[in-house]
């Protein structure tokens, strides 16, 4: 029989107001919201950690998207790993350690079937919200699956110091990468990235970025651009790539908190001339490649071919601010939260 104490109610973030532009601490509120008793399959999981994530902004408006935009005074939701503390699903008993997405809370009742085993045994809790989880994922199928790099490709990363550039740009020297560029905003984050390998890296604050490039890539140029950026290190990007370059389009953050519609790259003619192929994609399509990844990742893993970065902020209370300190680039790798 089961000694642990199951709680009423469980603390949670609420949208309390939808931001403009950048979001403030007043967009935010902390609440108390009971919890429901368990139905058959359903489980109660106490969150470890709780993922903050660029995407979770354009949710934060109420504008048809990809995803339903989050609802007012209602507990905001995003990926979670924690530990079952009671369960009336086979799927699940008491102890075992899952991901779900029912994040910003410090408990959560979870439908069994929609949650998924970390293994504990293989790394630590918090990588299965990263390098081992979605992030993870969306690196490896938006650099291998939409922007189809082959071995020998020169690879440009923009916002490479962050959760899903850092593996990119180690995925693609695994790969066999000649030459691997990143992008990043502060010097202490070049650093860290030519210690992870990079070829290349520099500061985007040091001058225009379609000059640091040419730089950085020299003759050879690059093949492949990974963009988690938009705006100027799209446009930087375009007149870089090679004839037959390839974009993946994962995010852009640079425009993520404009109020005013932001100007497309000023020369995306030349993806005529060059034949170029840009793509956008979102990891909820690529899960077919999930089993694949999980054990191309363990591997490199294990060997240290990939590491991965934290930046860990401890209390629910504090995931707002975690949030907004993410959208100005304060992290380096995987942003999260611990309760």
């Amino acid at each position: 029989m089961s000694t642990t104490t199951i709680p009423a109610a469980t603390r949670e973030i609420q949208l309390a107001s939808r931001p403009v532009g950048r979001p403030v601490p007043e967009n935010f509120r902390l609440a108390e919201s009971p919890l429901q008793e368990l139905a058959e399959g359903q489980i109660l999981v106490r969150n470890l950690f709780i993922s903050v994530d660029p995407y979770m902004r354009g949710r934060m408006n109420d504008v048809k998207s990809y995803s339903a935009p989050f609802a007012l005074d209602k507990a905001l939701d995003g990926g979670a790993v924690g530990e079952v503390i009671a369960s009336r699903s086979d799927a699940h008993k008491e102890g075992d350690v899952v991901v779900h997405s029912l994040g910003w809370r410090e408990y959560a009742v979870v439908d069994g079937s929609t949650a998924s085993p970390a293994r504990t045994d293989l790394a630590p809790a918090s990588a299965f919200l990263g390098a081992l989880g979605m992030t993870g994922l969306t690196a490896y199928a938006g650099l291998l699956k939409v922007a189809e790099f082959k071995e020998g490709d020169a690879v440009f990363v923009s916002g490479a110091a962050g959760a899903v550039g850092s593996l990119v740009g180690q995925i693609a020297k695994a790969m066999g990468a000649p030459r691997v560029i990143g992008s990043a905003g502060s010097p202490a984050k070049v650093a860290r990235l030519l210690e992870l390998g990079f070829d290349a890296a520099f500061d985007y604050h040091d001058g225009p970025v379609r000059e640091q490039l040419e730089k950085a890539a020299g003759a050879q140029g690059i093949d492949v651009y990974f963009d988690n950026v938009g705006g100027e290190h799209l446009e930087a990007a375009l007149s870089v790539l090679n004839v037959g370059g390839r974009v993946a389009m994962c995010g852009a953050i640079a425009q993520y908190n404009s109020t005013e519609p932001t100007p497309a790259p000023h020369n995306l003619m030349q993806a005529i001339g060059k034949q170029l192929t840009l793509r956008g994609f979102l990891v909820g399509g690529q899960r077919q490649h999930a089993a694949e990844f999980a054990e191309k990742m363990a591997g490199w893993l294990a060997s240290g071919a990939v590491r991965y970065d934290e930046t860990v902020v401890d209390g629910l209370e504090n995931a707002p601010q975690a949030f907004m300190d993410l959208l100005d680039g304060a992290n380096t790798g995987k942003m999260l939260v611990r309760l």
